[in-house]
Parts: C-alpha cells; sequence; structure tokens
C-alpha cells in the first residue's frame, strides 16, 4: 500500500546569536491509511516538533532546513502560507495537549465546529449543522444537540478533548496528527479518549501520528512505534517487537522502567543522566553518555537505521543481541 504521509530526511533549525541548534537530524517515516504511528521519547527529544512540522505550525525562527515531508504523494513542506492553511484543515486534522488552546472560549462549540466544516467541505448552513451534531454523537458526547449550542468552558476536560477531536475529524481529513491528546486527563478517561481515538480512525480511515510520552498509550493503540532520542529515531518497528524484544539500549531502557502488574522486582531500571541539550549534542552515537554498552566506536561514528531482528534500529552493537 502506498504511504499517505512520507517524511524523508527532516531536519529542522533554531538560528540563535550564539549559533544554530539542530532540533531534528534525518528523520524519516511513512504512515499509510488506517495506520496509527506512535512517537514515543523523553521531554526534548523532538516529537512535538515533528508534529508541528507536518501540519506546518513550526514556531518562529523554527525552521526546516532540509528534507521532505508529502502528504499522498504531494510534498507540502515548501508550501506558502494560504496553500498550507487550507491542506491543515481539510487534509490534515491536529489534536492538541490541551483543549482551552485548540477552542475559541468566546464561541459555542457548535459554532467552531460549523464553521470548520463549511470552511472546507462543500455544505450549505444547516446541513453543515447537521454534521457537527452527528460528530458530537461519534465521539460519545452525549444530548449533542443541545450541546453544540454550548460554550467550551460548560464542557469538562475529557469532554472537550472529544469536541477537540470531533472538530479534527470534521473535514474528513486524511491525516491527523495527536499531540499528548490525552496528558491532561485522569486515567479512566483517558482510555476512552484512546478508544476513541482508534474507533474513529479505522471507520474513517485516517492514518495517525500519535505523540506521547505514554507506552500504555502506545501498547494500547498504535500498529508501529517509533522511538525519539535528542531530534533523531533511535529505532522503529511493530509495537509488540518494539516493546518486548526493543534492539536499542534506549529503548530497552526506557521499556524496562514500565512496572508490570507481574513484576517482582524491587527497582524499576532507570536510565541514567539526561538527554543532550540541543547545543551539547555529544559527537558519535547521542546516547552514548548514557549507554551502558558503550564501546569506542559510539563515540567516534554515529550510526543509522539498520535492520535489527523485527525493528530497525541505529546501534553499532545491533548484531550483538543485546535486550534479546
Amino acid at each position: 500500500m502506498q504511504p499517505l504521509l512520507e517524511v524523508k530526511n527532516l531536519r529542522v533549525e533554531f538560528p540563535t546569536r550564539r549559533g544554530t541548534l539542530l532540533a531534528l537530524d534525518d528523520v524519516s517515516f511513512d504512515i499509510s491509511p488506517g495506520e496509527v504511528l506512535g512517537v514515543v521519547g523523553e521531554s526534548g527529544a523532538g516529537k512535538s516538533l515533528t508534529g508541528a512540522s507536518i501540519i506546518g505550525l513550526l514556531e518562529p525562527p523554527g525552521r526546516i532546513a532540509g528534507g521532505e515531508i508529502r502528504l499522498g504523494g504531494q510534498r507540502i513542506d515548501n508550501l506558502a502560507y494560504e496553500p498550507m492553511r487550507r491542506i491543515r484543515g481539510k487534509r490534515i486534522g491536529a489534536i492538541f495537549q490541551d483543549p482551552l488552546t485548540s477552542l475559541n472560549p468566546l464561541y459555542t462549540v457548535g459554532r467552531q465546529l460549523t464553521e470548520t466544516i463549511l470552511t472546507h467541505l462543500p455544505v450549505k448552513p444547516d446541513e453543515a449543522r447537521r454534521r457537527a451534531v452527528q460528530l458530537l454523537q461519534e465521539t460519545g458526547i452525549p444530548a449533542a444537540e443541545a450541546r453544540l449550542d454550548q460554550y467550551p468552558h460548560q464542557f469538562s476536560g475529557g469532554m472537550r478533548q472529544r469536541v477537540v477531536i470531533a472538530l479534527a475529524l470534521a473535514a474528513e481529513p486524511e491525516l491527523i496528527v495527536a499531540d499528548e491528546p490525552t496528558t491532561a486527563l485522569d486515567v479512566s478517561i483517558q482510555a476512552q479518549i484512546i478508544a476513541l481515538l482508534k474507533r474513529l480512525c479505522k471507520e474513517h480511515h485516517a492514518a495517525v501520528m500519535l505523540v506521547t510520552h505514554d507506552m500504555g498509550v502506545i501498547a494500547e493503540t498504535c500498529d508501529r512505534v517509533a522511538v525519539m532520542y535528542a531530534g533523531r529515531i533511535c529505532e522503529i518497528g511493530p509495537v509488540h517487537a518494539v516493546i518486548h524484544q526493543p534492539a536499542h539500549p534506549y529503548t530497552v531502557g526506557l521499556m524496562g522502567s514500565i512496572p508490570a502488574m507481574d513484576d517482582t522486582r524491587e527497582r524499576l531500571l532507570q536510565i541514567d543522566g539526561a538527554m543532550p541539550r540541543l547545543n551539547a549534542i555529544p559527537q558519535g552515537c547521542a546516547f552514548n553518555p548514557r549507554c551502558p554498552r558503550v564501546v569506542e566506536r559510539c563515540r567516534r561514528e554515529r550510526p543509522e537505521l539498520a535492520d535489527a531482528g523485527a525493528t530497525r534500529a541505529a546501534c553499532w552493537r545491533v548484531g550483538e543481541g543485546q535486550g534479546r
């Protein structure tokens, strides 16, 4: 199947007075229609920045300095503001961490939904309103007809996030970029939102890029997962393989830090140290100062992604079966 989204060798830079910071370096992946790709890693790994690059919402002075992004075969990273704005509403839907940043507090939920539908779909106002009610029903909001005329502050956090999902699906997008969509919610609501997102994407056959640092969400939702570290993908593969047979030492550390129900260990594994700052990324493999399996080559040369059983990992010691 032809991928819907193709990201090739993406490079994002932030020029500063002290020099240029490299925030994303040679990031490549694709997502097929109906597939959910999880993007995971510590804070500062470049997950949200990758999503922002795809939807054309990089904060200045950040800029795409290399590589390309294609949606359905069409290159979109070099588009001007207005053509990109039309694609962002119609072909790409976005779900952000805090629903209050996505919703205008001065407009009713119904007005925001119908305006989005009218902007991007060739329908009349009464049809747009019917579709807005249907979207609220699909996302599990009770008494959708009545709630259409309420304001965002009249909804709970979980219900607001459902409205944001309805808004993201309003123009029937081919791709949804969901950036930490459940972080601000309590655990029971998280599970409902994840199940909802999964079901709606299967029904609408949309491709999804799900950015999160929650491996439970990844395990429950995704088909494949990309693990990011210091602006690069260090491992990518089917979610089951990455969780149960991680090949990169960083992924091994991430998975070892998750408590299991039948775990008898006194202490969880932890990865010593912290992710490097953008102005202090070490030579060779960026993970080498924290890696328990580091060798001299890791400090000199930077590894590329290579086959590592069921996944692809950027590690010089991949053939030695670490993490297995």
